[in-house]
């Protein structure tokens, strides 16, 4: 039988923005039948992926933490960040080509969609060459946050750009002055230059603040009216193109 026959199957796992209930029916049965679960998550922690998907996991299933050297939003582009994450990646592929090779099959959970900022993806560019590798999609943030508040964010022809908070305040400015509605991740301690580059191209009185969209304890309020304190990890700004939409004004 072929050698690559006997290895494990990859399955990149989008496990969505929260809500259980927002998993695919794919990624439940994917989850069912893996025989490693793998999930990132900060030292100490299992991470919110892992629990969304607690109630589907198969008792007795090999369970593997990847646990994350950093979690910083900020200065990325710094060789202390860049070394680090990378040799986790590293660290972490070959971890799981060892379960693989040993014929197991490896499911990584990666919240939201896992090829939409996803860490997921960082170990499907290692693996996927050497192993039957699949993505299952996921219901992303965005659209999880868009939906939880009701908010139309772009229709017709408008342009909906998908912007990181960590940009430069020059660069944020540049691209929200160039597109009709926009969602702005990676918020953090990012929201006051957020804020101040909406401010500068008049689109903060329409923009809205969602952290935890989809979760029990989600929430969600007009930016202008939300504090100077930094914003939790699972928080994100709306800003809607559609600014004719009937029963509003402007």
């Amino acid at each position: 039988m072929n050698a690559a026959i006997l290895k494990g199957r990859l399955s990149g796992v989008g496990t969505g923005p929260g809500d259980p209930e927002l998993l695919t029916l794919k990624a439940v049965r994917a989850i069912g039948e893996a025989d490693v679960i793998a999930f990132f998550c900060k030292k100490g922690g299992t991470g919110n992926g892992r629990a969304i998907v607690e109630a589907h996991i198969r008792p007795g299933t090999l369970e593997l933490p990847l646990v994350y050297p950093v979690t910083t939003e900020t200065h990325k582009d710094g060789a202390d960040y860049r070394g680090p994450i990378s040799d986790f990646f590293d660290r972490s592929a070959e971890d799981i080509a060892a379960c693989l090779d040993a014929g197991k099959n490896v499911v990584v959970l990666s919240e939201g969609d896992p090829l939409f900022y996803g860490s997921y993806m960082h170990l499907h560019v290692r693996l996927q060459n050497r192993y039957r590798a699949e993505v299952v999609a996921g219901v992303t943030a965005m659209s999880g946050c868009w939906s939880m508040t009701g908010l139309p964010l772009v229709q017709g022809d408008d342009i909906l750009s998908v912007l990181p908070g960590t940009l430069s305040e020059e660069k944020l400015v540049e691209r929200l002055a160039d597109t009709d509605g926009a969602v702005i991740m990676k918020v953090g301690r990012n929201l006051p230059k957020i804020r101040r580059a909406l401010a500068s191209v008049g689109k903060l009185s329409g923009a809205l603040y969602v952290e935890r969209g989809t979760m029990s304890n989600g929430a969600a309020q007009k930016l202008e009216e939300r504090d100077e304190s930094p914003a939790p990890y699972f928080s994100i700004v709306l800003v809607p193109g559609w600014s004719t939409r009937p029963g509003e004004a402007g």
